[in-house]
């Protein structure tokens, strides 16, 4: 068998497998991204005059007030990892992720981008581009858009 064929054997059988991994690697991603902004939301609300004051001093959230920053961030946070645990919206939930990490990173940029907090700045990479796989390859299959997909989709034979 030439050499060419045999890497084209190797490639179709591991991609058979590896194909059977996406639905739970992206219900690994879910959660992992839905966990690490629901503890930093509900971190807010332990302490709501300490975020309002947070919010007021050192972020610096362009376009809305301190106050209602809070509100809109802190709900960000909580809101769309429930659309991710369950995989119900979840590219909705993603792209609501996706928005609330841009704006944590813009409004804390004076910190972030600064010496010293380069692994800070990584971990919100790494959120983002998580959430990004998740808005371009969706849930996977152990979600609940998955299971309402299939139903909603009409049959090939009726």
């Amino acid at each position: 068998m030439p050499l060419i064929d045999w890497i084209g054997r190797c490639e179709n059988a591991a991609s058979l497998w590896l194909n059977r991994l996406q639905g739970p690697f992206a219900l690994v991603v879910r959660w992992y991204l839905g966990w690490q902004f629901w503890r930093s939301g509900s971190l807010k609300l332990q302490s709501w005059e300490s975020t309002l004051g947070l919010f007021r001093d050192e972020y610096h959230v362009p376009l809305l007030p301190p106050g209602i920053a809070a509100y809109v961030g802190t709900a960000g946070e909580l809101v769309f990892p429930i659309l991710l645990f369950i995989g119900f919206a979840s590219r909705f939930g993603a792209i609501g992720m996706f928005a609330v990490n841009a704006m944590a990173v813009i409004s804390y940029r004076h910190v972030l981008l600064g010496e010293g907090f380069e692994a800070a700045l990584g971990q919100h990479i790494l959120w983002g581009t998580l959430a990004t796989y998740l808005i371009v390859h969706g849930p996977g299959w152990i979600s609940l858009d998955h299971w309402l997909q299939r139903r909603l989709q009409p049959s090939a034979g009726g």
